[in-house]
């Protein structure tokens, strides 16, 4: 019925005829590897509304992610996408903008918590049914924003801390996730695999991915993207199924730096229920993106972390090579002999704090939802082996049964300490202070910036010969984030090494 007048039943149903054959026409736009500068821009000018964008997106999710390569990045598709995008075109037409991210359409790792028509699992069957009762915190701040929150992706179960062996990019809940530069053939790094290789096929404009240790530099890494991992504390961990206190954070991944940064800036901000954030202060910046400068390499020192790189092939090497080439030609001063230690990230400190912190989680489930423990996911997984125990639980187990969740064990307190100190004042800050550097180079990811909870920054520096991407990450000091994104865009601007997958 129209609204203040009567119309008769065959004019109802041509209407509705010509407006359902307008519906089903894409626009013109180019989507691939657009940027949302590119984006807005077309939206301001009228050529696309966010609708067509969002329409845009999924058109491409359903040749590309669920059929053709079938890459599995995507794992749930938000049903109020569209209407989103309907309202925040309103705004638009009315003379609201909220901001450079008005009306983009992004992409949330399934561990983030949306208080809508999507789950929240982590991967795990135990969780599949699982709505959130409220936003993470992030969420709240990215639909303030005005994003379009796209879907959830797939992921590694329960963020890789569920048992030794699985594979990057499996859940039980979702499959297998493929990297779009060889489907089936390249593994696609982890846990944030779906956000990674949703991004570099050009399924959203941008994604949030979470990293407890290497879960966001890794696959931006394998996938040929930007993977910003924020210092502890710059945005806020509520509402993300955890593992650890000490180590996890979330952060964006995209195509550009550019964009990374416009995520980023809306993402960061005081929590009031995480005390982590509450240390940040002024320290968070309203824009990132007015530190990114094409010069941003000349004067610059820049360290070149070689304390690892054994444990990389010749042709990863190659590319390191042609990354230092490339920064010392924009004027960068590259120092040598500022090598880093591989620390990894301790497993005796990740253990003990897992099971406290995703019973703290599990605890806030909404009043119904039957799985409120470790032990619940655990014996879920028992009674549904076949579907979900093809890897196994071993860590499962040795976080219930191994740990009090007190964190109350020598073991533990020493362990987070020493990891602090030799990653923190005798690794990262060391180095920084005895060199006079800007920043740390490393190729490809280290454990150090994640136990330290320092960022840091990967930009795509290139491709393997095996057809792999391959990344090279800058690394700094708490809240280096504006140093680490002007380093990271200048080498973007004179290198230009990234290229989108080819897709059939």
């Amino acid at each position: 019925m129209i609204c203040g007048r009567s119309r008769p039943v065959t004019a109802n149903i041509e209407w509705s005829v010509e407006l359902s054959e307008k519906e089903t026409s894409m626009p013109t736009f180019q989507l691939e590897e657009a940027t949302i500068k590119t984006m807005q821009d077309a939206m301001n000018s009228g050529e696309i509304t966010s609708r067509d964008l969002t329409a845009m997106y999924l058109e491409r999710i359903a040749q590309i992610d669920k059929s053709g390569p079938t890459l599995n990045s995507v794992l749930e598709i938000n049903p109020d996408a569209i209407y989103i995008a309907e309202r925040l075109d309103a705004e638009r037409r009315q003379g609201k903008l909220r901001g450079p991210l008005h009306g983009i359409p992004i992409l949330l790792k399934d561990n983030i918590d949306t208080a809508d028509n999507m789950h929240t699992s982590a991967g795990t069957l135990a969780l599949a049914d699982s709505f959130a009762m409220e936003d993470a915190f992030l969420v709240k701040r990215l639909r303030a924003a005005g994003v379009v929150l796209l879907g959830k992706t797939n992921m590694t179960e329960l963020a890789n801390f569920m048992t030794t062996g699985m594979p990057n990019g499996y859940s039980s809940r979702g499959g297998q996730v493929l990297n779009p530069y060889g489907p089936g053939k390249l593994q696609p790094g982890g846990s944030s695999s779906g956000s990674g290789a949703a991004v570099a096929a050009n399924l959203c404009a941008g994604a949030v991915g979470t990293e407890t240790s290497g879960s966001i530099l890794n696959p931006a890494c394998r996938n040929g993207v930007v993977g910003i991992k924020p210092t502890l504390g710059l945005v806020s961990r509520r509402g993300i199924i955890p593992i650890t206190y000490t180590q996890d954070t979330a952060g964006p991944m995209a195509r550009t730096v550019q964009d990374a940064a416009i995520l980023l800036s809306a993402m960061a901000g005081e929590d009031p229920a995480d005390e982590a954030t509450l240390g940040s202060g002024e320290r968070v910046c309203l824009n990132y993106t007015d530190f990114l400068d094409k010069d941003g390499l000349r004067g610059a020192r820049v360290g070149i972390n070689r304390g690892y790189e054994a444990n990389f092939t010749e042709d990863e090497k190659r590319l390191l090579s042609e990354a230092i080439v490339s920064m010392r030609e924009a004027g960068a001063v590259i120092v040598e002999q500022t090598n880093l230690t591989h620390i990894a990230s301790n497993s005796t400190v990740l253990l003990y704090e897992f099971k406290s912190a995703l019973n703290r989680y599990l605890a806030g489930l909404a009043p119904n939802y039957p799985i409120r423990t470790l032990k619940d996911i655990i014996d879920f997984n028992n009674r549904h082996y076949e579907q979900t125990l093809k890897y196994g639980q071993t860590l499962l187990l040795r976080a219930q049964y191994e740990t009090s969740g007190t964190m109350t064990e020598p073991a533990y307190i020493h362990d987070r300490l020493r990891d602090w100190r030799r990653s923190r004042e005798e690794g990262i800050d060391r180095l920084l202070r005895e060199h006079q550097l800007d920043a740390l180079l490393c190729p490809g990811v280290t454990d150090a910036a994640a136990v330290s909870g320092y960022p840091s920054i990967i930009v795509p520096a290139g491709f393997r010969d095996d057809g792999m991407p391959f990344g090279i990450a800058f690394v700094g000091t708490a809240y280096s984030e504006p140093a680490l994104l002007r380093l990271a865009y200048a080498y973007e601007q004179v290198s230009k090494r990234r290229k989108p997958p080819v897709l059939d």
